[in-house]
């Protein structure tokens, strides 16, 4: 029996990228399959965070990040443009966030018609990976839709036609994390029971063995 764990997931999130190929690989050996929860980014989500957050915090992220990319041989840059528009020197965030919302949307659209880790995945890695400059330029979403194995026309049709709907959805998301227990990104939840960060993945494969986990 495939069991199923709820992926919360942001486009601006390294850390959401980085653990998207592991997540991969265990879905790989595993019968299980993730719910994907498309979030904004917490810089949206929670106004004013970076105005507040401790200075010491920000380069150890690049730090930790680059750490992991390197031990699992994940290509990985700070995307060009940043999936958000803040000014980073005074951590003020834009009002208008078109980028950040079309992903996101696009996300949760790819999720409508069942491959939303598969687009998560691919659109993740035209972000962060290094190879893509202008990711949000041309065709290189619908790329990601296409080699999602979506019909990338139907995923932007869908965005243009049922925007409001599609971050209506995004909101209940956000609510729906708050209540598992966690604010952050990538968070795993199993049975009500929430696993935060990508080195908590183990942890969620001990816990969804004890209810039967196998693998393929």
């Amino acid at each position: 029996m495939t069991l199923e764990f709820d992926y919360y997931f942001s486009f601006r999130s390294p850390y959401s990228y980085l653990a998207a190929p592991q997540v991969e690989d265990l879905i790989a050996r595993y019968d299980m399959a993730p719910r994907m929860r498309f979030v904004t980014p917490i810089a949206v989500r929670i106004p004013g965070f970076f105005k507040n957050v401790n200075p010491l915090w920000p380069p150890y992220l690049l730090r930790d990040t680059f750490r992991i990319s390197q031990m699992h041989n994940i290509p990985y840059r700070w995307p060009r443009p940043d999936p958000i528009i803040m000014d980073i020197s005074s951590g003020e965030v834009a009002a208008e966030q078109p980028y950040i919302h079309r992903v996101t949307r696009m996300g949760v659209a790819a999720e409508h018609a069942g491959r939303g880790f598969a687009f998560a995945r691919r659109a993740s890695h035209k972000i962060w990976s290094g190879e893509v400059d202008a990711w949000h330029e041309g065709d290189h979403l619908a790329e990601a839709a296409t080699e999602a194995g979506l019909n990338a026309a139907d995923i932007n049709r869908a965005v243009q036609a049922r925007g409001e709907a599609l971050a209506t959805e995004i909101a209940d998301n956000e609510a729906a994390q708050k209540n598992a227990g966690h604010w952050g990104v990538p968070l795993f939840v199993f049975n009500n029971e929430p696993f935060f960060g990508q080195d908590r993945l183990d942890h969620l494969i001990w816990r969804m063995k004890q209810s039967g986990l196998t693998e393929r």
